[in-house]
């Protein structure tokens, strides 16, 4: 893979609502460069929203079609955009171009501005996967996690009080945790960053725009993933039932 100027970069929304795919691909393109194209799939199978395991495991599969094609379209790298970095491993041993999580995105930029930070999600459900990434990514020690006790839709409902429980739980953060600097843990609460930095008078760092900054630097770079180890292909062989066109020789057709 050569360096791009005009990079084309994959953003998959890994649920299957398409109202939450616009309000990543708005914050997205705020912070693209001008060369660089913002293509925004929604999943066509899967869960509304991914909150917790159960509804990661099925946002899987139909996340990894869109990554396949999206390759095979010509994207240069791919963005998972939901901060429990769904399927984050399998499409990168999938794909042969650079494919970035928000969730470790963010916690990868957070560092460079603040000791200490808090990443604020959505359900309590959410917040242990989330505190196992903190430990992979090596920021536990740096690094609280909190639950707003809201749906992940209803950050789109005006009446449902998700924002004033956002609102309430990075003001315990603040004071609590000692937090410098808030990182926001769910792709809905995109739209928010710039809001909530200027009300609380610290850092906010959502997950979505780093992610395409970190593309952009890894397809300028000329870098691909790694497909030798743990990102290898997949071995080619026969998947059964419903699942028989996930086998990895299918994929590229997809």
């Amino acid at each position: 893979m050569t360096a791009k100027l005009d990079p084309r970069i994959l953003v998959v929304n890994p649920n299957t609502t398409t109202t939450m795919t616009a309000t990543i691909a708005d914050a997205a393109r705020r912070v693209k460069s001008t060369a660089t194209r913002i293509v925004a799939v929604t999943s066509s199978m899967g869960p509304v929203s991914i909150e917790g395991y159960y509804d990661e495991a099925f946002a899987v599969p139909g996340m990894l079609i869109e990554i396949a094609k999206g390759e095979r379209e010509g994207a240069d790298a791919a963005i998972i955009a939901c901060f429990d970095d769904t399927g984050l491993d399998a499409a990168r041993a999938l794909a042969g171009i650079p494919v970035i999580g928000i969730c470790e995105a963010a916690l990868s930029v957070a560092p460079f501005i603040a000791q200490r930070f808090s990443v604020v999600t959505t359900m309590e459900r959410s917040r242990l996967p989330l505190e196992h990434l903190v430990h992979r990514y090596g920021m536990a020690g740096r690094c609280k996690v909190r639950a707003a006790d809201i749906a992940v839709l209803s950050l789109e409902s005006p009446n449902s009080g998700a924002k004033e429980r956002l609102r309430h739980e990075i003001a315990l953060a603040l004071s609590e945790d000692k937090a410098e600097a808030i990182v926001l843990g769910c792709a809905g609460m995109a739209d928010l960053v710039h809001e909530l930095s200027g009300e609380f008078g610290i850092p906010v760092v959502d997950g979505v725009a780093a992610a395409v900054k970190q593309a952009e630097s890894l397809v300028a770079l000329g870098l691909t993933t790694a497909k030798r180890g743990a990102y290898a292909t997949p071995v080619r062989k026969p998947y059964a039932g419903l699942l028989a066109h996930f086998a990895p020789q299918s994929m590229i057709d997809v």
